[in-house]
């Protein structure tokens, strides 16, 4: 028989992993700043997850969203990583999966050299960080790595692990309240990611009961 394939857990970033509406806030404004063009980065923190381009387009026009995408991005260093903070129970949930002998990987639909500066500089180190990926998209790099598991905040979250046939595991720390998420068809929805060792614990175990029952069954 062959061996079981080892298990995969992915995570969303923004308000999932990293709670970096203050660090965004602050690119916001210097863009505006920079550009002269007013941006609410108040409005902008309260609707994190989606790409970065449909967030541009509610302050600029369509002809310039790829210029203004790039420029955000090529500040985002400067402004964004220090005053970003760890999600309570990240750094753990992201251990609890490789303490297992799994591998924990982060599919985001941030800019993926941002993405890593963050969780650089916070300490988290997950196995593999994949990024510009979005909702449905999400499930490309779900499937390639064999992952059992999302964990999200948005409902977008939700889509990109049933669509890749993984178990959604959501928490309702981003903008999307526990009752959207369970909408969208989240399979389990935790308070936060403190809860997320515990129940990966009991998650495995059932998983490896009907093996157990197995082997009795041809003792």
């Amino acid at each position: 028989m062959l061996p079981a394939a080892p298990l995969t857990v992915g995570f969303d970033l923004d308000m999932t992993l990293i709670d970096s509406r203050p660090g965004i806030h602050a690119t916001y404004r210097a863009l505006s700043a920079e550009t002269g063009v007013h941006i609410d980065a108040d409005l902008a923190v309260t609707r994190l997850g989606p790409p970065l381009d449909q967030e541009l387009a509610h302050w600029f026009p369509a002809d310039r969203i790829q210029e203004m995408g790039d420029r955000y991005r090529q500040i985002y260093p400067t402004y964004a990583i220090t005053p970003t903070l760890a999600m309570p129970g990240a750094r753990a949930a992201v251990a609890a999966v490789q303490a297992l002998g799994g591998r924990a990987i982060v599919v985001t639909a941030k800019h993926e050299p941002n993405a890593r500066l963050h969780l650089d500089h916070l300490g988290i180190e997950p196995d593999a960080v994949i990024g510009w990926l979005w909702a449905e998209g999400k499930a490309e790099a779900l499937r390639e790595y064999g992952a059992r598991v999302y964990v999200g905040d948005h409902t977008g979250d939700v889509r990109g692990a049933r669509t890749a046939g993984a178990l959604s595991v959501a928490v309702p720390t981003g903008p999307c309240a526990e009752g959207e998420l369970r909408e969208a068809g989240a399979d389990v929805v935790l308070a936060d990611l403190t809860a997320f060792p515990a129940w990966l614990s009991g998650y495995t175990e059932a998983e490896a009961e009907p093996d157990a029952d197995a082997e009795e069954a041809r003792a």
